[in-house]
């Protein structure tokens, strides 16, 4: 994330910190600052571990109490860019995949709720801060140099750029199987994981509306993997973004694929019916080790049942039993036809 950091200092930030907290003994930028490298010991303390990658500095790095490698400056800003920038990716990814993608038939699914997509991005909206502030801590240790993340390809080489990308899925993976399933454990569930399956004929909106530390706990093994594995920074930027899209892609309850491989939205769609199966992110692999994996039914790829009256009355009657043994009495207030 420090690569986005330095482009928010250099075009944004700088500016706002030297005017808010303006130093009382403001320089130039040395002229012997270069990029990808750092020509003294004072231009390490107002970088940080990392020189500027992009872009040289201007005088407004240096004009701040609070340099660009001060974590308390970095956690505020990590703050800022996340919430902000997360909730807008949030809101057009599945604002776009619920106006072109998501089937608007299942709003006369008996278990989709009242004002359902409202709820659900008020939740989202509502929990998003407080998960950023929960993971501004991996962001600021990231950029005071104690992970993995490295800039240049030749540190760790070719094959590896390829390689750290199915690393990165079956590390991830796994930790969030295990993650889910113990958010499942009833007095886990009660507490963290319910809020999230109050959504079971979820849209895309659903994909971020958790409970904030139950978000945290699942975003946990992303953050993790760069200080166990090397992780090139571009690529970290790339997942961070890709991993926001897969999870609105898989509660979009189109099922394009049925892979037997891809944890994908026909195998989410069966957890947030039935919540005792697939609790993978994206492959099936931990859910058929740890024996929880559920074939989607064959009715969710047929355009002519998916959404048909005899194919929802079939799932209500087991989503209410496998419900009241999870959850006891229902508290939701249900509705049908009405898009918000």
């Amino acid at each position: 994330m420090d690569i986005v950091l330095e482009i928010m200092d250099t075009f944004v930030l700088d500016k706002v910190y030297a005017t808010l907290l303006p130093s009382p003994n403001p320089i130039a930028a040395p002229a012997n600052v270069t990029l990808n490298g750092l020509s003294s010991a004072f231009e390490s303390h107002v970088y940080g571990v990392d020189p500027p990658q992009f872009f040289k500095p201007s005088d407004l790095a240096y004009a701040s109490l609070l340099c660009r490698s001060n974590p308390l400056r970095q956690s505020i800003s990590f703050f800022v860019i996340t919430t902000f920038f997360g909730a807008l990716l949030y809101l057009v990814t599945a604002y776009m995949n619920y106006l072109f993608v998501y089937n608007h038939e299942n709003f006369n699914h008996p278990k989709y709720l009242k004002n359902q997509v409202k709820l659900e991005i008020k939740q989202s909206l509502t929990s998003i801060p407080m998960m950023t502030l929960l993971t501004v801590p991996w962001f600021v240790a990231e950029c005071q140099g104690y992970s993995k993340l490295y800039m240049n390809p030749k540190d760790y080489g070719t094959w590896y750029m390829f390689f750290q990308f199915p690393l990165f899925i079956l590390f991830t993976d796994c930790l969030i199987y295990l993650i889910h399933r113990w958010l499942h454990t009833p007095a886990v569930y009660k507490h963290l994981h319910k809020p999230h399956h109050k959504w079971l004929v979820p849209t895309p909106f659903a994909s971020h509306a958790f409970h904030p530390v139950d978000g945290y706990f699942q975003s946990v093994p992303y953050h993790l993997f760069p200080f166990v594995f090397p992780l090139h920074k571009v690529a970290y930027v790339v997942l961070f973004i890709a991993v926001n899209i897969w999870t609105v892609l898989i509660h979009d309850g189109e099922y394009l694929s049925h892979d037997p491989i891809v944890n994908g939205s026909a195998c989410h769609t069966i957890h947030h019916l039935y919540f005792n199966y697939n609790y993978g992110q994206y492959t099936t692999l931990w859910d058929r080790l740890g024996g929880t994996h559920r074939e989607p039914d064959r009715e969710l790829f047929d355009g002519n049942l998916k959404n048909s009256k005899s194919t929802w009355d079939t799932q209500v009657r087991e989503l209410e039993k496998i419900r009241a043994e999870v959850e006891g009495d229902d508290d939701r207030v249900y509705t049908s036809g009405a898009a918000l």
